[in-house]
């Protein structure tokens, strides 16, 4: 059965709560980032950079049997993890669930506070993205 977004985000949330320290919760976003579908190089156009990002973040939408299919890439590890828990939420869901439900993990991990202005920033622009190539197929 497919998790529903509550239960992904529910998912991230626990995966955080193991460790204490920021560092360690840093080094897990890192390896997420590994771990994501990147866009390679001579896929990359200037249409899919998220504005407002302090690093240089691709993202790439797609709409496969009524769902949506994110992959992104960035020239900034931390950043490229950011995208990675955002597509892990997003990946696979309807657009209407995308553009109506809150994203309450960044709060609950505490990843909004834990970043420079600039990248808290980016990470709002990320999910604002997301969310608008999301609505263009509800």
């Amino acid at each position: 059965m497919k998790e529903s977004l509550k239960q992904k985000q529910d998912a991230i949330i626990a995966d955080f709560q193991v460790f204490d320290d920021w560092m360690d919760k840093y080094e897990m976003i890192i390896d997420l980032g590994k771990e994501i579908k990147g866009i390679t190089v001579d896929k990359r156009k200037d249409e899919q950079l998220i504005d407002g990002c302090q690093s240089r973040v691709w993202l790439k939408a797609e709409i496969d049997n009524k769902r949506m299919n994110f992959s992104a890439d960035s020239d900034a590890i931390i950043t490229k993890g950011i995208i990675a828990l955002l597509i892990a939420v997003y990946n696979g869901e309807k657009p209407e669930t995308i553009v109506k439900e809150e994203l309450y993990f960044i709060d609950k991990i505490g990843l909004q506070e834990h970043l420079s202005p600039t990248r808290a920033n980016g990470l709002l622009e990320m999910v604002k993205r997301m969310k608008l190539e999301a609505l263009k197929h509800v």
